[in-house]
C-alpha cells in the first residue's frame, strides 16, 4: 500500500515539475537529467524492483550522485 502511494507520487511529480517531462520540458528540449534513465524514473523502477526501503536507499544514493558537475551515464536498476 505505501509502495503504490509512493509510486503514484512519483509519477505525479514527474507529470508536474520534473524538468524533463514535466509542465517546463519544452525549455529543456534534449532533456535535463545527465543520467539515463533520468533521477524520477530510476527511483520509480528501484522503489518498484526492490521495494520502499532497499528503493528508496538505492533512489536517495542516485539523488547524491546527480549535481551540476556529475559526468552523467547510464544506471542500471
Amino acid at each position: 500500500m505505501i509502495k503504490r502511494f509512493i509510486l503514484k507520487l512519483i509519477k505525479l511529480y514527474q507529470k508536474t515539475f520534473s524538468p524533463d517531462s514535466g509542465w517546463l520540458a519544452y525549455k529543456h528540449p534534449q532533456g535535463f537529467c545527465r543520467y539515463y534513465p533520468n533521477c524520477s524514473t530510476y527511483c520509480y523502477q528501484a522503489i518498484e524492483k526492490y521495494g520502499v526501503f532497499k528503493g528508496g536507499f538505492k533512489s536517495f544514493l542516485r539523488i547524491l550522485r546527480c549535481h551540476p558537475f556529475a559526468k552523467g551515464g547510464v544506471d542500471q536498476v
